[in-house]
């Protein structure tokens, strides 16, 4: 079987290559260096790492961390809810201009700002308790706003999700051919469930996993919908601490952005391998057939 050969790199585009990636190197490690000197090094008492050891123990770190955990795990699963069902709908159906009305609606978020997002809801949350007072609303309205666990955070964040988690969507359906999966599984007796299940979900492992990861990225990090709301998410606790311990805040940062590398190499080796089975499973096949 004929193979296909990459083209070669022209001789003078290689050393701009290596130019390009190493000011982009220096321009994402220089700032991470200097800010990793900042949490080591204590004016008088030279490098430690009271910083990194104290932030189990600061205060509110745990229950900011595991509202934000909580919320953006909830944001995940809504946003994939809504998504998923009306992503597959439009695959199967084949319909063009259903496909457009969905790509609009899911990717209007972005031409929101935050800023303009939280001046609506402000404005609802302001109206509710005149108007609802007296109503069996009243005790949902009151219950949504929860600082334990805001339920109208979790609302505001699925929204701002929408578009990433319906790119990633559209990618994964892209590279898989829905209608065709589901055609060959209902002719073999599967039901419409069964067929989702069974068939459909398992190619989009890796367009699911990218989805989820970027709409819990998303509200890990988001700051201003929740500080503006008043709640205290993993973000803004992060910024308050800076006023009262600047290297504390500073190595929770840190922290956090290499645990989310540290996710994102995961799902990225989950996704390379699942590419490379069909692969390696073709080639056996075909050893054994030249056998």
């Amino acid at each position: 079987m004929a193979r296909l050969t990459p083209r070669p790199i022209p001789a003078g585009v290689r050393p701009w290559r290596g130019v390009v990636l190493g000011a982009a190197g220096l321009y994402f490690l220089v700032p991470l260096a200097a800010a990793l000197v900042f949490t080591v090094d204590v004016p008088g008492q030279g490098l430690t790492l009271d910083s990194y050891t104290q932030i189990f123990s600061a205060d509110g770190f745990t229950t900011a961390l595991l509202l934000s955990l909580g919320l953006g795990l909830t944001t995940v699963a809504l946003a994939l809810l809504l998504t998923l069902p009306a992503a597959l709908a439009v695959r199967i159906s084949g319909s063009g201009r259903l496909r457009a009305v969905l790509e609009v609606v899911c990717t209007l978020p972005l031409v929101v700002p935050p800023v303009a997002l939280v001046a609506g809801i402000g404005t609802v949350l302001k109206w509710g308790p005149d108007h609802l007072a007296t109503t069996p609303l009243y005790e949902t309205f009151v219950a949504v706003q929860d600082p334990d666990f805001p339920v109208v955070l979790v609302l505001a964040y699925v929204v701002m999700a929408l578009p990433f988690v319906y790119r990633s969507l559209e990618a994964g359906l892209r590279a898989v051919d829905v209608r065709t999966l589901v055609e060959a599984a209902r002719d073999l007796g599967a039901s419409w469930p069964r067929a989702i299940v069974s068939v459909v979900l398992p190619n989009l492992r890796t367009a699911l996993l990218n989805a989820s990861f970027l709409a819990l990225a998303l509200v890990l990090g988001e700051f201003t919908v929740a500080q503006l709301l008043g709640f205290r998410p993993f973000a803004v606790w992060i910024v308050q601490a800076s006023g009262s311990n600047a290297q504390l805040s500073v190595a929770v940062s840190l922290l956090s952005l290499v645990l989310t590398w540290v996710l994102l190499l995961v799902l990225t080796g989950l996704a390379g391998t699942r590419s490379r089975t069909p692969v390696r499973k073709n080639r056996k096949n075909e050893k054994e057939a030249g056998a």
